[in-house]
């Protein structure tokens, strides 16, 4: 993402305009903004003209909204993320509204390194800890990737079968000795508040990878930065938007964490597909009922998705359950295209945190959206890559370095990653 995006998506979130409204506040047409958002290598791609970067940095200003309107080069970063005076990440209740926009303006940053086109080498020497307690290909992959290609290296460990804790190591002491071999952590571990152990037992920064049916940060916040960009292109704010979340919203640590995060927005209608057995637990509800937003609960897949911006499928936790039974979660519960065609816009964007049982009869995202457009699932694990590389730079204090240190790489990237992908090629 070039500079001229960064400032511009800056300043869309910070005046919490859509496009339309945006052009028409600082005076241009929304072709020409468009054509200045444009990712470079587009044909359509236009240079911003500098009375209206100086012009809408007074827009800022006389917004009292902090902005540098002496270049658009300037980097302001996000507040430190931290946890008991610690840099460490392990909940989405460490972030503010603000905060976490501040988080989704470096990720902008990012986005050319992460894309491919440019390399930066500012974690050159530091070494990452994955500790995986627990089964994961995106989140382990993910934050391995973010951390190399900021020019970091990393050390794996997957299971407890392979780790010292399969024989009656205590977290305290796992988490101190890996802590003298590495620069930061990640770690994912299937008891609720055990991530949290680790983090107290150390000074270095960790981060929350999953903790049991706890939280699941990161992917909460590239979430939630995914809506705002997919938004960007449709003309709408994240404020009064209409979310459904369906699946398993008891243990799902994603939910948990998503819907923490979007109840720091206004007007936010969430409605809550789930079999009464694996309903959103109470103390999350009462989190979320505030700002204005409003809760419904219903069994009706047809009529709860009508009118939603977003549908949020997760699939049912298995591994969290002992004896309880996950009755009530029946075929009627999959998200398929033939059911997106009837009860949802053709703007609606259809999300799922992944992995999703694609096996056939699995109540899950079903494969047959694959083809179409409102399917954002490849563009949220995408945005991984830039959102880890902000929670980095930003727990490591090199986030100021980071929009300085870029040269271009010198491989040929595929142009589009996937082969669906050109479909969405130019509409940043």
């Amino acid at each position: 993402m070039s500079v001229q995006q960064s400032f511009l998506r800056d300043a869309m979130r910070k005046l919490n305009l859509t496009r339309e409204a945006f052009a028409g506040r600082i005076g241009v047409t929304r072709r020409a903004l468009d054509s200045w958002l444009l990712p470079i290598e587009s044909q359509e791609f236009r240079s911003m003209p500098e009375i209206v970067e100086r012009f809408t940095s007074e827009i800022l200003q006389s917004s009292a909204l902090e902005v540098n309107t002496q270049s658009v080069h300037h980097v302001i970063s996000p507040a430190p993320i931290s946890f008991e005076g610690r840099p460490q990440l392990i909940s989405v209740e460490q972030f503010s509204r603000e905060s976490a926009e501040a988080l989704f303006r470096l990720a902008d940053i990012m986005q050319p390194i992460a894309r491919r086109q440019k390399i930066s080498r500012v974690l050159e020497g530091a070494v990452l800890g994955n500790l995986f307690f627990e089964a994961s290909t995106r989140t382990r992959v993910s934050f391995g990737a973010a951390f190399c290609r900021l020019g970091g290296a990393i050390c794996d460990t997957t299971g407890f079968t392979f780790s010292s804790m399969a024989k009656g190591e205590s977290i305290y002491d796992t988490s101190r000795v890996i802590s003298g071999y590495v620069d930061a952590m990640v770690v994912r571990h299937p008891e609720q508040g055990s991530v949290a152990e680790f983090a107290r037992a150390t000074n270095i920064p960790v981060v929350n990878g999953g903790d049991g049916a706890g939280e699941h940060p990161s992917q909460a916040l590239l979430d939630l930065y995914t809506i705002q960009r997919e938004f960007s292109r449709l003309n709408r704010v994240v404020d009064g938007m209409h979310i459904v979340f369906v699946g398993d919203l008891k243990y799902g640590r994603t939910v948990h964490s998503l819907v923490k995060l979007l109840a720091l927005y206004r007007g936010i209608k969430f409605t809550l597909i789930a079999p009464p057995s694996l309903d959103l637990p109470s103390h999350i509800l009462e989190q979320i009922s505030k700002n204005g937003n409003v809760v419904e609960h219903t069994s009706s897949l047809t009529s709860g998705l009508i009118g939603a911006d977003v549908v949020y499928a997760t699939r049912v936790q298995k591994e969290r359950f002992s004896d309880e039974s996950f009755e009530g979660y029946t075929p009627e519960f999959q998200i398929n295209k033939a059911l997106v065609d009837a009860s949802c816009r053709p703007d609606t964007l259809v999300m799922h945190p992944l992995p999703r049982d694609s096996r056939a009869g699995a109540n899950d995202l079903s494969t047959d959206l694959n083809h179409d457009s409102r399917l954002a699932i490849f563009r949220q694990t995408d945005n991984g890559i830039p959102i880890r590389m902000a929670i980095f730079a930003s727990l490591l204090g090199v986030d100021n370095q980071v929009a300085h240190s870029m040269r271009d790489a010198a491989w040929l990237p595929p142009r589009y990653i996937g082969p669906d992908d050109a479909i969405f090629h130019g509409i940043d």
